[in-house]
């Protein structure tokens, strides 16, 4: 997933790309960094394995001094977990580096993109989606083109999910995918006025919910398949849009996003309530009553479980404690850290559970293990009922735009029948959102999201693929139940 951030011409740049970053910190744990613009005209950056407080702290802000800087926190869903794939990428010219890039999102053409240019000598520091598409704008640019036409030639040629920053001597370039997979908005710190903005003071995020820290106010989305172009001096410009179908992450709304952001349209946390409430409408053979307690697996379900709890009319509860010094589980690199985590990150609130029917509310279920040790936890406080109330439909295939499920053999729906689930995660009963609900939630823009990994809808079919996680054909997709 990712994050990025980046602000254009304000003083304390790259303090305030790390606020940003600190911000969206949720959208990844495993490293980070800051690329500036000096008053000397080059660009510096630094880089490392941790969380923005440590690798951004103020000596490096001191170091990183500019009124131009970007930033990336870093999730690894492909390519080694190593300070080698932190972001931003610093692409050397032949003055010197002269370009920085922070990227959000996975390319499905990635291998034969990096087999092309290598074979042009290209020589490549990382596995990195984001020096991929830096490289290859810098070789187009050196061959010739303007920057900007180099930027749209690389839009077209990518097929993936791209949301990107990318500073260019003295201006900034914020892009996307003509898709708009991944989320990305701009926002300003000091503008009051209608229309576009001046440049200067301009920022971004993946998310708005990045904007309040440093007191910018949103102004809109970066479009999908815009350019925009900021340079010290000039308005605010859109210099190019080759938009195509949206395909916007449903999964943001579901779980990634912070329920304080609002992105595609949509308010997130205001989905997540509606979720809610549209599973709980469905769901009238649980009948109501003083011992029945919704309550969600925090932080994520919060939304989802009071929305159900309010349209249910039963009591909203917070039995389970969650630790907030530990980070999200989902986006641990491995299982073992994943289950270290989910012992780390919860425990039940004492005398809470006995004698209860507890609706337990997640977000997801991807491979059942984290959500099974829950219910495990919840029976042994003295839970009598445990109805598992799952708040987006079931995960049947591997998404290649960004989120952590590489292979079908990872996805528990796709190894087991429903009962299977149920018994498996120890639950009384067990209910999932329904794609077709998609249409009830999002009226009149369904057709806007994308929802492959629970429909198997993809805009880039899967056969074919040359991917960094070999993907199989779409055959072997089918769910086996």
């Amino acid at each position: 997933m990712c994050g990025i951030a980046g602000v254009f011409e304000a003083e304390g740049a790259t303090g305030l790309v790390a606020s940003i970053l600190f911000a969206i910190q949720h959208r990844g744990q495993e490293s980070c960094g800051a690329a500036a613009r000096d008053a000397g005209g080059r660009i510096v950056g630094h880089k490392g394995m941790g969380l923005v407080k440590q690798v951004l702290d103020e000596e490096v802000q001191g170091r990183l001094a500019g009124t131009t800087a970007i930033g990336h926190v870093r999730y690894p869903t492909a390519g080694c977990s190593d300070v080698v794939n932190a972001q931003p990428h610093l692409i050397e010219l032949a003055e010197g580096p002269v370009m920085a890039i922070s990227s959000n999102g996975d390319l499905i053409n990635y291998g034969e993109l990096r087999a092309r240019l290598e074979g042009e000598g290209v020589v490549f520091k990382s596995d990195n989606d984001a020096e991929l598409i830096g490289r290859l704008i810098a070789m187009y640019h050196v061959r010739g083109l303007a920057i900007e036409a180099a930027i749209a030639r690389v839009q077209a040629e990518l097929k993936g999910a791209f949301s990107t920053v990318l500073m260019y001597r003295d201006r900034l370039y914020a892009f996307r995918d003509p898709h708009g997979f991944r989320p990305m908005v701009m926002g300003h710190l000091t503008h009051e006025g209608e229309g576009e903005p001046p440049s200067e003071g301009a920022v971004f995020s993946s998310e708005s919910c990045g904007f309040g820290i440093v007191g910018a106010r949103l102004l809109r989305e970066v479009l999908p398949g815009e350019i925009l172009r900021l340079e010290r001096g000039q308005p605010l410009q859109s210099v190019g849009r080759a938009p195509l179908q949206p395909r916007h992450c449903v999964f943001e709304l579901i779980y990634f996003s912070r329920p304080d952001s609002s992105h595609f349209g949509e308010s997130v946390y205001q989905t997540r309530q509606r979720i809610g409430a549209c599973m709980a409408a469905k769901d009238a053979a649980l009948a109501n009553g003083d011992d029945l307690v919704v309550m969600p697996v925090p932080d994520s379900s919060n939304f989802i479980a009071l929305g159900y709890a309010k349209a249910k009319q039963a009591e909203f509860g917070m039995g389970l404690l969650r630790n907030h010094y530990v980070g999200r589980t989902f986006i641990k690199p491995t299982q073992a850290s994943r289950d270290e985590g989910v012992k780390q990150k919860f425990n039940p609130l004492p005398d809470f559970f006995p004698g209860k029917r507890v609706v337990l509310i997640d977000d997801s279920i991807v491979r059942g293990t984290s959500l099974r040790k829950l219910v495990r936890m919840v029976r042994q406080a003295g839970a009598k009922e445990i109805h598992v109330r799952i708040g987006s439909p079931k995960v049947i295939g591997p998404c290649f735009y960004g989120i952590d499920t590489p292979t079908r053999e990872e996805l528990i729906a796709n190894r087991m029948s429903e009962a299977e689930i149920r018994d498996y995660l120890g639950a009384d009963s067990l209910r999932w959102l329904e794609v077709a609900d998609f249409e009830e939630l999002l009226p009149g823009r369904r057709q806007d999201f994308c929802t492959a990994c629970f429909d198997l809808d993809y805009i880039y079919p899967p056969e074919g693929f040359a991917t960094k996680t070999n993907a199989p054909s779409l055959r072997e997709f089918q769910p086996a139940h």
